[in-house]
């Protein structure tokens, strides 16, 4: 199966690169994260197409007989391009759809000052306060089950930096992580950002851009990176700052969702990504 959408080459791309596995069934990809098994976006089918008309079902069904114990349901289509009465029928069946946009940039505009230390992280103690903000950022998931999947994200990503793929930047006040952006190269001249969290504390103090802008310059001045890519909820208030450190809309991205168990209802675990 060949992907045609920049957002989901690009995921897969970092997710293969950190440990993922990638099955190809030619109509759709099964993707797994053996280590990190409450991932959403780590555990998904990409479907190459919309299911025809009454199929939808199956494709739920399809999901969970690759993913017995889940307790969740993530499904991507390779297309934006879903009709009023498959959207209807995947609601009907329980889940979620997500238009997402996909933004681009070759060059970024300044961010403005703001009152933190912005730089890599580094040490353990900078990744565990990451973790200890991505639960700020859920509040709802149970502490333990939570920090679980967030110290496993951290040990996913950190295979990427020891890679020399990229980086993750953080807005450090008072030594805890307060915001924070990852961006890692997917392929030549080609970089992704992933996960951009803020503090509901320290949002709209300008840190998501500080930290989108440094870890962006980051990969363009010493990665070889010629393109940024993005991706965010089209209605969110992050899509404004993205447009505004000039990253420009080029495509949509389609996933549904369904939460159950501990992750009903949970964090937005692949946005601002």
């Amino acid at each position: 199966m060949n992907v045609s959408s920049l957002g989901f080459r690009t995921d897969l791309a970092l997710l293969t690169a950190s440990g993922s596995l990638v099955e190809d069934r030619g109509t759709h990809l099964v993707v797994r994260s053996p280590e990190n098994p409450t991932y959403f976006w780590g555990n998904f089918l990409l479907l190459a197409q919309p299911p025809v008309p009454g199929g939808e079902k199956e494709v739920v069904g399809a999901f969970h007989t690759e993913f017995p114990t889940a307790d969740h349901v993530s499904i991507g289509i390779d297309t934006a391009d879903l009709s009023d009465e498959a959207r209807a029928a995947f609601e009907a069946a329980g889940m979620t759809v997500d238009v997402a946009s996909v933004l681009t940039a070759e060059r970024l505009e300044a961010a403005r000052e703001v009152e933190a230390e912005v730089r890599a992280l580094e040490s353990d103690e900078d990744w565990e306060s990451r973790a200890r903000l991505s639960r700020h950022v859920d509040g709802r998931t149970a502490e333990e089950v939570f920090m679980t999947f967030a110290r496993r994200k951290n040990a996913q990503e950190r295979r990427l930096v020891d890679a020399g793929r990229g980086r993750r930047f953080g807005a450090f006040v008072d030594g805890e992580v307060v915001s924070t952006a990852g961006v890692f190269v997917t392929e030549e001249g080609v970089a992704r950002f992933q996960s951009v969290e803020t503090h509901p504390d320290h949002r709209r103090k300008g840190l998501a851009a500080a930290v989108v802008h440094a870890a962006g310059q980051h990969a363009l001045d010493r990665l070889g990176v010629r393109t940024l890519v993005i991706v965010a909820d089209t209605d969110g208030e992050a899509i404004g700052v993205y447009r505004r450190l000039g990253f420009a809309d080029v495509e949509r991205q389609l996933m549904l969702e369904r939460r159950s168990g501990d992750w009903a209802p949970g964090e937005e675990r692949r946005g601002g990504s």
